[in-house]
């Protein structure tokens, strides 16, 4: 196994930790303790810290420390605004595109989207695998080759957040969703628009909500953000 390998390894292995939560920004990381985690050397877990260090996931102290790099309430409002614009031309784009028909990718969205539907819960990764294969299905329907990969990296970020991580609402986002899809697949532009524009309001919305009932949370994340 060469040395690429394992460092690639270590990289999706520490990635997928930040993501989920077990490593967040409140953890203070060590080479040693990373690697002895990750069960590799010194020399491949560099390779991949200095990749997540270019990526902005983690971040190095001028004392050497590192940490995971933070995403804040205004960041994640800023991501979600982005998204809504982008999202909302390729909803709109995907129903231009219709012409009486629903691309695959977004039938296979809307059967997972009304298994949601009714659910009175769910588990978040669980969820958050198929949110993202909805709002990528919207963007492979319009043609937006580009969009995919940025989407990804927004919701990367996003997913960092703690907030992010407090939304259960899966019901509510599901009838979104079809909401969108219906939409698309009935070619309607400014309807699918609309939708998804909707949506990403109330993600905003949602979010807001769960802070505000959040224990302990300090005043300053109290406040409204800039939109």
């Amino acid at each position: 196994m060469t040395e690429d390998t394992l460092a690639d390894q270590a990289y999706r292995a520490i990635k997928r930790r930040i993501l989920t939560g077990e490593l967040s920004a409140r953890i203070v990381l060590t080479e040693r303790i990373l690697a002895e985690q990750s069960d590799i050397s010194r020399t491949p877990l560099r390779a991949a810290i200095q990749r997540l260090e270019k990526e902005g996931v983690i971040a190095r102290l001028s004392n050497g420390t590192l940490t995971v790099r933070e995403v804040t309430l205004e960041q994640l409002m800023e991501i979600s605004e982005v998204r809504r614009i982008l999202e909302g031309a390729a909803a709109a784009e995907a129903a231009r595109r219709a012409d009486g028909g629903l691309h695959p990718a977004l039938a296979a969205a809307r059967q997972a989207m009304r298994g949601y539907a009714g659910a009175q819960d769910a588990a978040f990764d669980a969820f958050w695998e198929e949110d993202e294969a909805f709002h990528r299905a919207v963007a492979v329907a319009a043609g937006f080759a580009l969009l995919p990969e940025l989407l990804r990296e927004l919701r990367e970020t996003a997913r960092r957040c703690t907030i992010s991580r407090t939304q259960d609402l899966f019901a509510e986002q599901a009838a979104e969703h079809l909401a969108v899809i219906d939409a698309i697949e009935a070619g309607d532009p400014a309807r699918a628009r609309t939708a998804m524009e909707a949506h990403f309001d109330n993600v905003r919305q949602r979010f807001l909500a769960r802070l505000m009932r959040r224990p302990g949370a300090p005043p300053d994340e109290r406040g409204q953000p800039n939109m």
